[in-house]
């Protein structure tokens, strides 16, 4: 079974380490704010000026004036900063993040990604993306293996137009955990109740399968 929104954010969380600067972009890496392990210190980065970002805030923890990069209202840890995007954006292209999650439309063997741009359609832009791409060298992917007419994502070379060349190293699916080398996919880790036949009917760029794939765990 596909994983949810909250799974995935979920299974981002374990790749976090203590002291880590994290910047999480729109969609479903935000949600991994909530899932920061207990006692785990990480600062969360967000483009618009604000360094320690906490989990989306309950009705009595609501301030309309605290928002993160995509607009959403969210809470402050004890010690963070706010500051420009000016600074924010120094420290991006500086390469002083430790891990960026982005979502995006499509990924390749070559380790491209298009995440700001669909013809002909409304989408929320290009953002901070390419600075992040450009400035970070652990960068996870997170986004849904096919689109909703069971077109892959995870493309021989993207068709759209392109936000980073040769920048992606990991992809996480609502399907399987897939990291990115020497032109080709690997599949690591498949969704709780996924098959393998699954993924790789999915997949439309080259994909190697190792001998026993583990099942995500979730603690």
């Amino acid at each position: 079974m596909a994983l949810t929104r909250e799974q995935m954010a979920q299974r981002v969380a374990q790749e976090l380490r203590d002291g880590y600067y994290v910047n999480l972009g729109i969609g479903i890496p935000t949600l991994v704010a909530n899932f920061v392990p207990q006692g785990m210190e990480v600062m969360l980065q967000s483009e618009n000026g604000l360094l320690g970002m906490g989990a989306f805030p309950t009705q009595e923890t609501l301030d309309a004036d605290m928002i993160n990069a995509g607009k959403q209202t969210v809470t402050a840890v004890k010690g963070a900063s706010i500051f420009s995007s000016a600074e924010s954006f120094a420290m991006i292209r500086g390469g002083h993040v430790d891990l960026t999650v982005l979502g995006a439309f499509e990924v390749d063997v070559h380790g491209n990604i298009a995440s700001w741009m669909i013809p002909n359609k409304l989408v929320k832009g290009m953002g901070g993306a390419m600075d992040l791409v450009a400035g970070a060298d652990n960068i996870i992917v997170t986004m849904t293996h096919a689109s909703k007419n069971g077109e892959s994502k995870l493309l021989a070379d993207c068709s759209l137009p392109l936000t980073g060349k040769g920048c992606i190293k990991k992809v996480l699916t609502d399907l399987a955990w897939i990291e990115i080398d020497e032109g080709q996919f690997t599949l690591v880790e498949r969704a709780p109740g996924v098959s393998v036949e699954e993924i790789v009917e999915k997949t439309a760029g080259k994909l190697v399968v190792p001998e026993h794939v583990p099942e995500m765990t979730f603690a």
